[in-house]
């Protein structure tokens, strides 16, 4: 059952929604490379759509309608947005779930060292990456200072024209014989994804000050941010690649950039809840931390954090019970929006065309996720998979199903399952992507858009 490309429908006008749609997201994912950055911006976005901070509402015990917008930040680096409907949260909600979290280089929490006169900082990466992909690279810095005053300090270097970038030193081809013989995980390690940061000694240093280059690095810090070297201990500084995300294509139908996993789900996610008035049943973005390492920590979607932000909506709408909230998520739908592979026609051999996403042909679902013998699956059922293609056709969005790669290849997984275990139906959905966890992944706009446009249906459904 080969799906149509979704280009092939669109008038001139539609095509212009699509080129438009394209260009605000590339504008947003260029912008916003961290989880801490995606929620700032989506709270200021949020604030100017009419929503109320849910703090605030429940400081001031004002009570929630229908038709009435809230948000709730976890620790500045997760949220959810709610739009209340007519019928009572008990019977359910409708639930977009995504991570704005990323694969990077995170600095360690003593990073700074100099070696040969040149000052260096030590990383740690995040997530599944290839690591030889990330050398030789102009690299940025985005993060925040935490200071024992309480105070913070944001750092953004790397993405001003006039700033200085960063990178990952590779061997020269000409000393790199053992190197080439190395297996690909190993071409690259680990500790030697360290980052130049400079070169310059400090001037009229003290002859006892040995590191003179890191010294003047320290000298820098201070004079622009404030922060001391033990000031690391309390960072989150993260290292992504420099400069804004690319049209892609000579027809310009593809876009090139850093985080489209899985910020290509998470913004139009955001974008479709913009567009609700008041629905039926309670809408729900949910949008989380952490997914890339295994949803774990305060800000992972195994965190009780949406759960008690529920039970917080539903005590400002007079309904909540703890056997309330419970039927709440039980009789929830959910589509856990989270990217797939797309075809690579330079790589066929890991994918089955028949269930392999392909550019151009609308969002994407897939009914299980797992590895091999579906392990780690969230797997929808039949009836809940005939309701979502229902929706779609109903709404004339172009979608296609697959599955991550041939059976023995690999495989990974999403929120999906953890969603699930509230008992209510959820099923993986997104756009395809090539170059996934690369510095520079590549998406197509008409999937982009075909994804808004499917959330959009299944929170008016």
């Amino acid at each position: 059952m080969e799906r149509e490309n979704a280009w092939k429908k669109y008038s001139l006008e539609e095509e212009k929604k699509v080129f438009a749609f394209g260009e605000e997201y590339r504008k947003f994912i260029s912008k916003c490379k961290t989880e801490r950055e995606c929620v700032d911006e989506i709270v200021k976005l949020a604030k100017a759509a009419g929503f109320a901070d849910m703090e605030q509402v429940i400081a001031s015990g004002r009570k929630l309608k229908a038709g009435d917008r809230v948000y709730a930040v976890n620790k500045g680096k997760g949220m959810a947005l709610f739009i209340i409907g007519r019928e009572n949260m008990e019977q359910g909600m409708h639930i977009l779930g995504a991570h704005i979290d990323s694969p990077r280089l995170d600095l360690k929490q003593n990073p700074l060292y100099e070696d040969t006169g040149m000052a260096m900082l030590d990383t740690h990466y995040y997530g599944g990456v290839k690591k030889y992909q990330w050398v030789t690279l102009p690299l940025a810095m985005h993060g925040v200072v935490a200071k024992k005053d309480g105070s913070t300090v944001q750092i953004n270097i790397g993405e001003k024209p006039e700033d200085p970038v960063f990178g990952v030193s590779d061997l020269l081809i000409h000393l790199s014989g053992e190197q080439m013989e190395k297996k690909a995980a190993k071409v690259i390690e680990g500790e030697a994804m360290d980052v130049l940061i400079a070169s310059r000694p400090l001037k009229d240093a003290d002859e006892k000050t040995k590191e003179k280059v890191k010294a003047n690095v320290l000298d820098i810090l201070k004079a622009h941010y404030g922060i001391e070297e033990e000031d690391f201990l309390s960072a989150e500084i993260e290292i992504v690649p420099a400069g804004a995300a690319r049209n892609y294509g000579l027809d310009n139908s593809m876009i090139m950039g850093y985080g489209h996993d899985d910020r290509v789900c998470a913004y139009p996610s955001f974008a479709a809840m913009l567009d609700v008035e008041i629905p039926e049943k309670t809408s729900v973005c949910l949008l989380v931390d952490k997914e890339e390492i295994g949803s774990v920590g305060a800000t992972g979607m195994q965190s009780r954090f949406f759960e008690n932000i529920t039970a917080e909506v539903m005590e400002a709408c007079g309904t909540y019970s703890e056997l309330a909230l419970r039927r709440a998520l039980e009789n929830s739908d959910a589509l856990s929006s989270d990217v797939s592979a797309a075809y690579d026609p330079n790589y066929p051999s890991v994918m089955e065309k028949k269930n392999a996403a392909y550019f151009g042909r609308g969002v994407v679902f897939n009914k299980y996720t797992g590895a091999r013998g579906k392990s780690g699956s969230n797997d929808a059922s039949a009836e809940y998979m005939a309701k979502i293609r229902s929706i779609m056709d109903e709404n004339h969005v172009n979608f296609q199903t697959a599955e991550l790669g041939k059976v023995d290849q690999g495989g990974g997984g999403t929120i999906a399952y953890i969603l699930g275990n509230y008992n209510m139906q959820v099923i993986d959905s997104g756009v395809a992507v090539l170059n996934m966890h690369a510095p520079w992944e590549i998406i197509s706009k008409a999937d982009l858009y075909e994804a808004k446009c499917c959330y959009e249906a299944f929170l008016k459904q």
